[in-house]
């Protein structure tokens, strides 16, 4: 099947151009003009913009928490992420057996049949001794190159210094990548005991105590074991000013350092949790102030931050009512749940599917970023990072055929009826957006159409990853 998507205004990371793109089976061919071969089909993308597909490499599908499961599976959250312009997904496998490669088998087994785009993983570890250690650089032989340790989650997740700094060690030595959600595990249980016994139960001490200070000491305390280490690190989902300026200073001094943010720190506050609905905003870690907010939006404009992922782990604000989804009614328990003790509160949001056209929106018509940034850190840069450069995150010839074509100039009233999570609630409700995904193809299929669908349960693939690089 030969496909010429023709006309279009391409972006890149680095460029901007009209030319045409042959797809040829599941690749890019060419990009130029005047090809000579005859396709089977052409899509007219006069006055459009055609972008690589999104990847987003933080998502929670799937997952277990306080007795429910985040809402959007692997088919859900793939199916949105794909209507929002994304075509590769990063998920987190849970070390939940003392076996790495039979957590990676679980995860398989969760994720292969629903798969809607492609799709990979990092590796959580949460668990650490000998067998561990040996058994880490073995994930490159299931085409895992990344790892996730925790500094906060005291007795569920933590991992202590010198078992982050041996972890550090293993992932230098073998071309693989840690990733560090960075908050002060100690000092958060400490409040939250006291916040507990003085009956301070609502949703916006699920913030008061998790303090940006203890953010900010712990992207300070990862960035200097990552130094002892001689290991490059990526911090994830960061929402501190002051973390930023820890990451700025140590990519000025040639430290391997890189940042990840997510859409909710650059346009929220903590004052959303002080709301009647301050529930919904909960997750972890929480949204900051305003003054961070803007240190987020800094980070990003000046090339700071080299990511912006979604952390998308989204709960039913109220589970104990029914959604339609794909005509059938669903719910799952969600942020009810903790309608009288923030600590029983689901952490998570919605975003895998809002994140480019709001970003879009009010990121690139903002004049904030350029469109080449905006491409640049939602699709390019976390595609070498991880390993997936070139085959994702870029239109050239012999890449997959990863497209998106998007209107400019159509705009829409965004929420939970537009965006495709398998939830009840949306960050951006009644935002308005202007530049739309119109199509997507994913390895030169096309999966979305306007509004129908095309994509099904495992029409995804597992993208064995490469070497990861350090930018």
């Amino acid at each position: 099947m030969k496909i010429l998507i023709k006309g279009g205004t391409i972006i890149t990371a680095s460029d901007t151009f009209q030319a045409d793109i042959l797809v040829e089976g599941e690749k890019i061919s060419a990009v130029g003009r005047s090809f000579s071969i005859e396709p089977d089909q052409i899509v007219d993308a006069e006055g459009k913009l055609v972008m690589p597909g999104g990847v987003d490499v933080h998502t929670h599908l799937e997952l277990p928490m306080f007795g429910t499961v985040s809402s959007d599976d692997h088919y859900t959250g793939h199916k949105a992420a794909a209507f929002g312009g994304t075509t590769t997904v990063l998920d987190f496998i849970s070390q939940d057996v003392d076996s790495l490669e039979e957590c990676v088998r679980l995860w398989h087994a969760k994720a292969d049949h629903k798969a809607a785009v492609d799709y990979s993983f990092h590796m959580n570890v949460s668990k650490f001794d000998e067998s561990i250690a040996n058994q880490i650089p073995h994930l490159k032989d299931h085409g895992i190159n990344s790892m996730k340790v925790f500094t906060a989650y005291n007795n569920r997740l933590r991992l202590g210094d010198g078992y982050i700094f041996k972890v550090m060690r293993i992932a230098k030595r073998h071309g693989m990548l840690v990733m560090v959600h960075c908050e002060n595990g100690d000092v958060i249980d400490v409040l939250v005991n006291e916040a507990l016994h003085s009956g301070r139960m609502s949703p916006i001490w699920h913030a008061r105590t998790r303090p940006a200070a203890g953010a900010v000491e712990s992207v300070f305390r990862a960035i200097r074991l990552a130094e002892m280490a001689d290991s490059p690190v990526y911090i994830v989902h960061m929402n501190t000013k002051g973390g930023a300026e820890q990451v700025r200073e140590a990519r000025l001094s040639g430290m391997p350092v890189m940042g990840e943010t997510c859409p909710q720190y650059m346009f929220f506050t903590d004052e959303k949790l002080e709301q009647e609905d301050g529930s919904r905003w909960v997750c972890s870690p929480p949204l900051r102030s305003e003054e961070d907010r803007e240190g987020i939006w800094k980070a990003v404009e000046d090339g700071t931050m080299q990511v912006i992922a979604t952390d998308h782990c989204p709960f039913f604000y109220e589970g104990s009512k029914s959604i339609k989804y794909e005509g059938k009614e669903i719910a799952i328990p969600g942020k009810e749940l903790g309608r009288d003790d923030f600590t029983k509160i689901p952490n998570g949001l919605p975003g895998i599917g809002d994140r480019l056209m709001v970003l879009w929106t009010y990121g690139v018509l903002a004049n904030r970023i350029s469109p080449n940034q905006f491409v640049n850190i939602t699709s390019t840069n976390p595609a070498k990072i991880f390993g997936l450069y070139p085959q994702k995150g870029t239109l050239q010839p012999g890449s997959d055929a990863d497209i998106t074509i998007w209107d400019p100039e159509k705009e829409i009233v965004y929420g939970v009826d537009t965006a495709r999570h398998r939830t009840d609630h949306n960050l951006y409700e009644s935002w308005k957006v202007k530049g739309v995904v119109e199509k997507v193809f994913l390895r030169g299929k096309q999966i979305v159409d306007g509004e129908k669908w095309f994509g099904e349960p495992g029409g995804g693939k597992f993208i064995f990853r490469k070497e990861i690089t350090v930018i």
